[in-house]
């Protein structure tokens, strides 16, 4: 996690650092809109994503404490992703950013 040194002065573009590429808004949109995830799902409902690229994503936004990452003791092994509470708190940014997109997309 960022320490608050570590953060631009600007908000705006603390949150682009945190969540400004097009993977990790992917992966919060699915994630804002289904509960919890797991890997393979992120793997079809982004299929341009690389695995590589969906774990490095979902390692940052772990790191910045907006995704937990939880292991059920099983065979074979199932890990699921979901938001935390402060990634939560991202949901009336995403929906912003469909409404405009939305509204966008029948105005051209």
């Amino acid at each position: 996690m960022l320490t608050k040194e570590e953060l631009p002065e600007c908000p705006v573009a603390t949150t682009v650092q945190l969540i400004g590429n097009k993977w990790k808004l992917l992966i919060l949109r699915n994630l804002i809109y289904n509960d919890s995830q797991r890997f393979t799902d992120f793997i079809k409902s982004i299929p341009a994503i690389s695995k590589k690229v969906l774990t490095d994503n979902l390692r940052a936004l772990e790191e910045d404490g907006l995704v937990s990452r939880e292991v059920f003791a099983e065979v074979p092994p199932r890990v699921e992703y979901s938001l935390t509470a402060l990634g939560k708190t991202l949901k009336p940014v995403l929906d912003a950013m469909m409404d405009w997109g939305t509204d966008y997309k029948k105005n051209l």
